[in-house]
Order: structure tokens, then sequence, then C-alpha cells
């Protein structure tokens, strides 16, 4: 498995516009075999940053996903809402592998 951390950093009075963004990806993620785990957005502290993580079993998979972008009708229309409203000023993607707790010993 493999996840994507997101690090946005985003115009603090465009958070209703990147929230329906998050939402668009969130579905879009799911539809394609991936896991989101949400997006993570300011409350306190920093107000122009922003996470999401997502997961998909392999590389592989992720990279089928990805043909998407650009081509499939849904994800253009998702990225439309970032690229008019302007919400995201920059972003970062950095591939990361979960350690996850070990099976319980009987």
């Amino acid at each position: 498995m493999i996840t994507c951390v997101v690090e946005y950093v985003i115009d603090p009075a465009k958070t209703d516009a990147f929230e329906r963004f998050g939402h668009r990806w969130i579905e879009l993620v799911n539809r394609h075999g991936g896991t989101h785990h949400g997006y993570f957005l300011p409350s306190e502290g920093a107000s122009d940053k922003a996470l999401a993580l997502f997961s998909f079993p392999s590389l592989a998979a992720y990279e089928e996903y990805r043909k998407l972008f650009g081509v499939d009708p849904d994800f253009v229309a998702a990225d439309r809402i970032r690229d008019e409203s302007g919400c995201v000023l920059r972003y970062e993607r950095t591939f990361m592998r979960p350690l996850l707790p070990e099976p319980a010993t009987p």
C-alpha cells in the first residue's frame, strides 16, 4: 500500500471552494480504487495550510488512477473548481508507506 500526502497552501478566503474541490476528489479517489482518508483543513494556527491523505493498494494502482487526469470529464470538472476559484495557491505530493499496528499475538 502507498499513501499520498498532499500538502496544500490555500487561500483562506476561498475555503468554501476548497471544500467543494475536496469533496469531489474524495469521491473520485474512492470510485477509482483508492481509499481517501479525508482532507484536513485549518482550525487553529496557520490558516493557509491543508492536507489530504489517500491510499492505493500499490503504486501501479495509483498510476492507473492518474491516467484519468485531464481525460475523464469528472476529473476535469474537479480540477476546474480549483482552477477557476483560485482556492489552491500551491501543493506538493509525497508518497509514503504506512506503518500499521502489528497483529496481536494470541
